[in-house]
């Protein structure tokens, strides 16, 4: 269904780029192909007129804040909030509500858990606390390359089934430590001075990796490891391109070798992890820390993860053991399809873009064009 939108550049923020919803509609902010992170969008780009079209504000089924929330708050529990763009987008959502239309607002950071100052929004994050997610909260993937099609030839390489799973994780998990406890010490402290609510450290996605693999390596007789883990992020540091690739391709090779892939929170409650996984064809091992997963009243998660609660991480072993034997050689290669289609039906940016009018069949208008 084709869906009115309307923003508007004059409540963007200079030097600053729009939501990529709105990308293919303001031309030139259209990201170049360029590595590390290609094509994230996808066929969106291509495809997007086909479902939105630009109109006045009167003719709008939607409004879209033109910034991510991202760029206001910033990137990390540590980031100074931009005064300047917050109130020039307040001044926006408040010309917005006096026409009675609804508004919504893209928030993609590692503090896309905290509120906003935003009344009557709806705020698409990436993540959110399932006992503290509102009514207007809407969850969105973390969008990611098409790895088929970026590193495999266009081709799912399936895997059959052996007697025990294989199950790998290549990335960032550190151990507790005296040095996580005191950054988690600092984090709390920085969050009080703010007045902002304390919530989860983000460290914790990191020893809770660290716990599984390790529990999964003390698991010889249930499952085979495959695990490359690092000390620090790949995000964070400053490989040149070649290293970026080399490291990327390891990657990928992890995958593309292992049955099943851990996956977990990291700094906020979501895993990009769990999206780059299932474009793969591969299935998760999805570690629930009270999350809200995209179309989640749409899709029936665990039918396609491994799904272990947080509280079952001393069982992930058996658990991960017992799905692997109930399922057989052929519906274990009609598993890595199905999740691959789940990501280009649901989960890639023209899936995610294709279906975001489900989220607001309550609306009136959208309502009649329904």
């Amino acid at each position: 269904m084709k869906l009115n939108i309307y923003s508007d550049r004059n409540y963007l923020p200079k030097g600053m780029e729009p939501v990529i919803m709105l990308h293919p509609f303001w031309t030139e902010f259209i990201p170049s192909q360029k590595y590390p992170w290609n094509r994230l969008y996808g066929n969106y780009i291509e495809n997007s007129h086909s479902l939105f079209q630009m109109t006045s504000l009167k003719e709008a089924d939607l409004v879209v804040m033109p910034i991510n929330w991202r760029l206001i708050r910033g990137d990390s529990w540590r980031s100074k909030v931009n005064k300047e763009a917050e109130a020039l987008s307040i001044q926006f959502a408040e010309k917005v509500a006096h026409s009675g239309k609804e508004i919504i607002v893209f928030f993609t950071s590692d503090c896309c858990t905290e509120e906003i100052p935003v009344k009557n929004a709806t705020v698409i994050r990436t993540g959110v606390y399932g006992s503290k997610k509102k009514e207007k909260d809407i969850i969105m993937p973390s969008f990611t390359e098409d790895f088929v099609k970026e590193y495999l030839g266009d081709k799912i390489s399936v895997r059959h089934k052996s007697d025990q799973p294989v199950v790998g994780f290549c990335g960032l998990a550190n151990p507790d430590s005296w040095e996580i406890k005191l950054k988690t010490f600092v984090y709390h402290g920085l969050m009080l001075a703010k007045s902002l609510e304390l919530g989860v450290s983000p460290y914790k996605g990191e020893t809770l990796r660290s716990n599984a693999l390790r529990i999964l390596a003390e698991s010889p007789s249930l499952v085979k490891t495959n695990f490359v883990i690092r000390d620090k992020s790949v995000f964070l540091n400053t490989q040149n391109i070649e290293q970026r690739q080399k490291t990327r391709a390891e990657y990928v090779k992890n995958l593309v070798e292992s049955d099943y892939i851990l996956c977990c929170r990291g700094s906020t409650n979501y895993s990009i992890r769990l999206y780059e996984i299932l474009s793969c064809g591969r299935i998760p091992i999805f570690i629930n820390t009270d999350c809200v997963l995209p179309f989640d009243t749409m899709i029936d998660w665990k039918k396609y993860c491994v799904w272990i609660e947080e509280k079952e991480l001393p069982y992930i072993g058996e658990k991960v053991a017992e799905f692997h034997s109930n399922i057989s050689n052929q519906e274990f290669i009609d598993l890595q399809y199905e999740c691959r289609n789940i990501w280009k039906k649901w989960l890639s940016a023209e899936g995610f873009y294709t279906n975001l009018y489900l989220h607001f069949q309550k609306n009136k208008t959208l309502t009649q064009k329904l």
